[in-house]
C-alpha cells in the first residue's frame, strides 16, 4: 500500500487494545509527538481509571491534550477538533510527526470528517437518561436541558420525552447543545487542502481475547487504587455523577458502588461489563470508517510487530517536514 505525504498519523482502537503501547513503540522509530484522542484523559485527577500515560512516558515522548480540564468542565468533540488542528501544524513546524492516539471515535470523526451531522443514537446514553427520567420525571430533565441548551428547551414541552431525551443525549455525547449543532459546519482538514491523515485501527477477531484484556486491565486499576481515586474525587465536594467526567466508564460504576455500598466483586463485575460495552460501541464506530487500515490484534501480536506493520505501510519520507 502506498500513501500520499501525510500531515499526521491516527491510531485508533477499542479500550485495552494496546494503542498506547503501540504509540510508544512507534515513538522509538519515528519523531512523533502524541495527541491524545480520549475524552477522559483531558481531566486532571483522573489517572488510574483512565490508564493515563505515566510521567516517565510523557517525559520520553511529548503528549498533548492530557490534563487540560477540571472534572467540573466539559470538553466537546468540536473543541478537540479545534485543538488538534492547532497542534498538528505546530508539531510539524518542529519537524515532528503528529500521532493521534485514542478511542474516542467521535473525536476522530470531528477531525477527519467534520461535525456536519448529529451523532448517532447511543443506546447506553439513552438508557441512562431514561433511568434518570424514571427517578426524577421528564419535567426535571427538561429543567436540566434548560440549563445547558435553553434554546432547545424553549421549544419543547416539559413532557416531550422523546425530544428531551435526544437533546440531552447530544449534549452528553458531544458537550454541545443541540441548538448549535447546525449553526456552523466544521470542515475536516482534507477539505481545507491538508495532506492525508491515515487512520490505523487495532481490531481483534477474537472477542474473548479482548474481553480478557479488559478484565485484566480493570483488575490492574483496582489494585492500583482506583476506588481510592474516586473517593478523593468525591471528597472534593464540587463533583456529581451527572458531570461528563464522572460518567466515564469505570468512574460511573465506582461512584455508584460507593453510593450503594457494593462489595468490590460487584464493582469489578459491573465495571468490566460496562467497559466491554464501550469496546463494542467503539468497534461499531470503527467499522463505519471505510478509510481505516486494520491492524489485527491477538495473543501473537506485539507492539513491535504491529509497529513494523505501520512502518511498512508508510512511504519513505511521508512524515518529513512540509
Amino acid at each position: 500500500m502506498t500513501l500520499p505525504p501525510i500531515e499526521a498519523l491516527c491510531l485508533a482502537g477499542p479500550t485495552a487494545s494496546g494503542k498506547s503501547a503501540l504509540a510508544l513503540a512507534l515513538a522509538e522509530h519515528l519523531p512523533v509527538e502524541i495527541i491524545s484522542v480520549d475524552s477522559a484523559l483531558v481531566y486532571r485527577g483522573m489517572d488510574i481509571g483512565t490508564a493515563k500515560p505515566t510521567p516517565a512516558e510523557r517525559a520520553a515522548t511529548a503528549h498533548h491534550l492530557i490534563d487540560i480540564r477540571e472534572p467540573t468542565e466539559a470538553y466537546s468533540a468540536a473543541e478537540f477538533a479545534r485543538d488538534a488542528r492547532r497542534l498538528i501544524p505546530e508539531i510539524r513546524a518542529r519537524g515532528r510527526l503528529p500521532l493521534l492516539v485514542g478511542g474516542t471515535m467521535l473525536y476522530f470523526k470531528a477531525l477527519l470528517d467534520g461535525l456536519d451531522e448529529l451523532p448517532r443514537a447511543d443506546p447506553a446514553t439513552r438508557r441512562q437518561i431514561d433511568e434518570r427520567a424514571r427517578q426524577l420525571g421528564w419535567p426535571a430533565l427538561h429543567a436540566e436541558l434548560a440549563r445547558v441548551d435553553p434554546a432547545s428547551a424553549a421549544r419543547l414541552a416539559p413532557t416531550d420525552s422523546q425530544r428531551i431525551q435526544r437533546a440531552l443525549e447530544v449534549w452528553q455525547l458531544t458537550g454541545q447543545p443541540l441548538s448549535r449543532f447546525h449553526t456552523s459546519k466544521t470542515r475536516a482538514p482534507s477539505a481545507q487542502g491538508a495532506g492525508a491523515i491515515p487512520l490505523f485501527s487495532l481490531e481483534s477477531t477474537d472477542r474473548a481475547w479482548l474481553h480478557e484484556r479488559i478484565a485484566q486491565r480493570f483488575d490492574v486499576m483496582l489494585r492500583a487504587g482506583f476506588l481510592d481515586e474516586v473517593k478523593a474525587l468525591r471528597a472534593r465536594g464540587d463533583l456529581s455523577p451527572d458531570l461528563p467526567a464522572m460518567r466515564c466508564v469505570g468512574y460511573r460504576q465506582a461512584w455508584q458502588a460507593l453510593d450503594e455500598a457494593w462489595p468490590l466483586a460487584e464493582l469489578r463485575e459491573r465495571g468490566i461489563i460496562a467497559t466491554r460495552q464501550l469496546a463494542k460501541r467503539q468497534m461499531t464506530w470503527l467499522r463505519a470508517m471505510p478509510q481505516r487500515h486494520v491492524l489485527t490484534i491477538d495473543a501473537e501480536a506485539t507492539s513491535a510487530t504491529l509497529g513494523a506493520q505501520v512502518l511498512s505501510r508508510l512511504p519513505e519520507g511521508a512524515f518529513s517536514r512540509a
